[in-house]
């Protein structure tokens, strides 16, 4: 396999992005009114040709390494999709799943933000089971923006988008008001220039947050970085020494009683899930949790798994991509 580029695969929903603003203003006049379009399903944008990806055809199902959950296995055809659905978020209840999705993996980024359907869905457990993903609409009528790498706390979401009037990626916010979504608004130069914030976490008691960054004065590639809030104000960035390679460590999630810190990073050529504690106040050796196109994962607070897992064929070319859960024994 050519590990390096399956590990780009679920690593670059960040990088994938910075793209964007380029074939916008290519293909755009950005001051030129455009009318609202009608927005397609998931289902009506996925190619005729697309795979429906299983268990049973994998080649590289994902690997549990520990005994304190059941094997993984994929969310239900509410949720998953012949498409790419990808950087899950689960809220602490379990009841409410937000994804990102496009319909076809192999449509690079400058053409999924043309599409009408790429970007973040959510979706609600409705008596045990996942109901139908909703579109979550982050940008006003007729502007283009591609949205993902969502976390939601409370009513505030925080999510990665390419959009009109900013150059490259930023992190943006969002207020759930009245059943929606409204008051975008970027998050500023401090996390953005200077702190270099990739894919984040805010622990539940708002002081601290976590991000991957690859800023100077890591140990090397992506390194997961801790800021606490002070008066309001994200301080300088400290490096969490200990969960941190030469190589990409990322995607942090922090479990709401802040003792346990999960992240991606590459072993054995693809992404995998690793899991830090934390005891007398710092964090020790982090443990291998999933492997095997195993990443970005989140959780419950009956300690249930939700991750991506990305379909490879033999020859090393992503097929699909489906949220996985392992849920705790």
């Amino acid at each position: 396999m050519n590990t390096s580029k399956a590990s780009a695969k679920v690593y670059a929903l960040i990088a994938i992005l910075i793209v964007v603003v380029v074939a916008v203003i290519v293909h755009f006049n950005l001051n030129q009114p455009q009318e609202t379009p009608e927005i397609p399903t998931r289902d009506s944008a996925i190619p005729a040709t697309a795979i429906k990806m299983t268990p049973e055809t994998d080649f590289y199902p994902p690997i549990l390494h520990s005994d304190e959950w059941m094997q993984p296995v994929p969310l239900s055809e509410a949720i998953n999709t012949a498409g790419g659905e990808d950087s899950a978020f689960v809220t602490p209840d379990g009841n409410t799943l937000y994804f990102f999705f496009t319909p076809d993996v192999s449509v690079p980024a400058e053409q999924q933000v043309l599409d009408s359907v790429t970007g973040i869905y959510v979706a609600k457990k409705q008596n045990g089971e996942w109901g139908p993903a909703e579109r979550v609409l982050l940008q006003d009528a007729g502007k283009l923006a591609l949205d993902g790498a969502e976390f939601v706390q409370d009513d505030t979401m925080w999510f990665a988008s390419a959009r009109e009037g900013y150059t490259g990626v930023n992190y943006f916010t969002a207020q759930f008001k009245d059943g929606k979504w409204t008051n975008w608004q970027y998050v500023g130069d401090k996390l953005m220039k200077d702190y270099r914030m990739g894919e984040m976490h805010i622990t539940a008691d708002g002081n601290t947050l976590y991000f991957h960054s690859d800023r100077s004065g890591g140990q090397g590639g992506f390194d997961i970085w801790a800021s606490q809030k002070v008066n309001d104000e994200w301080q300088t960035p400290v490096n969490v020494a200990v969960v941190n390679t030469e190589g990409t460590d990322g995607w942090p999630f922090l479990t709401q009683d802040g003792k346990e810190l999960r992240f991606t990073r590459t072993y054995l050529g693809s992404p995998a899930i690793y899991r830090s504690l934390k005891v007398n106040g710092e964090w020790q050796e982090p443990v291998l949790i999933l492997s095997q196109f195993a990443g970005e994962s989140s959780m419950d607070n009956d300690g249930n798994i939700y991750f991506t897992h990305h379909f490879y064929n033999n020859q090393s070319e992503m097929i699909e991509a489906d949220i996985y859960v392992a849920l705790k024994k």
